[in-house]
């Protein structure tokens, strides 16, 4: 069965850091491209990053690049979203998926997502 569990979220100031973490069991994270999305309130889904399988490569919505870095760890079959520089905006539930449609912003597999929230 394929479960993926996010963690890592909570409360920071404008100008901090929190690193999430997916965990993924049931299948080889390496073997798919993965994907970080967010929903802020009142809000569809975005994009913020994703990983290929192979390489990996890695991509970032404009407004977040150069300030978030996804990365995964192969040996615990878990994908991280290092996010620095945090602004209110960042402010979302965020979600590690699989198989994401993006042209529609759907999801074969979502995990349960963690909330971030960026206030003073």
């Amino acid at each position: 069965e394929v479960q993926l569990v996010e963690s890592g979220g909570g409360l920071v100031q404008p100008g901090g850091s929190l690193r999430l973490s997916c965990a993924a069991s049931g299948f080889v994270l390496s073997d798919y491209w993965m994907y970080w999305v967010r929903q802020a309130p009142g809000k569809g889904l975005e994009l913020v990053a994703y990983i290929t399988g192979t390489g990996p490569a890695t991509d970032y919505a404009g407004s977040v690049k150069g300030r978030f870095t996804i990365s995964r760890d192969n040996a615990k079959n878990t994908m991280y979203l290092q996010m620095n520089s945090l602004k209110p905006e960042d402010t979302a539930v965020y979600y590690c998926v699989r198989d994401l449609h993006m042209r529609t912003m759907t999801a074969a597999y979502r995990g349960q997502g963690t909330q971030v929230t960026v206030s003073s």
